[in-house]
């Protein structure tokens, strides 16, 4: 819908006197029905506590081993691309964020 930033802008009270009471109780019906019902069990079942017992759970996570175009962080010990390698002191390679 076109707004038109000319024209001159309405007051409520001008609106509440221009309406039929038929369209005021639509437009408190609209207003009504746009809540939404949240199941509270749902909201449960998802929540999940830090320090919750998880020892009955089983990860489905695949692990890929390290690649060769990879490097492990000799600091942060994170799996890197060989793009990432910012510096190298002997035997350990750091990574951009490490270096």
């Amino acid at each position: 819908m076109a707004t038109d930033y000319d024209a001159p802008r309405r007051n409520e009270s001008d609106e509440l006197g221009e309406d039929s009471l038929e369209e005021l109780k639509a437009r408190r019906a609209e207003a009504q029905s746009s809540s939404v019902d949240v199941d509270e069990t749902d909201f449960n079942e998802n929540l999940e506590l830090p320090g919750a017992d998880l020892s009955n759970e089983e990860l489905t996570v695949r692990v890929l081993p390290k690649q060769e175009d990879e490097f492990t962080c000799s600091r942060c010990f994170l799996v890197q691309h060989r793009s990432r390698l910012a510096a190298t002191k002997g035997d350990d390679l750091y990574c951009r964020d490490c270096a």
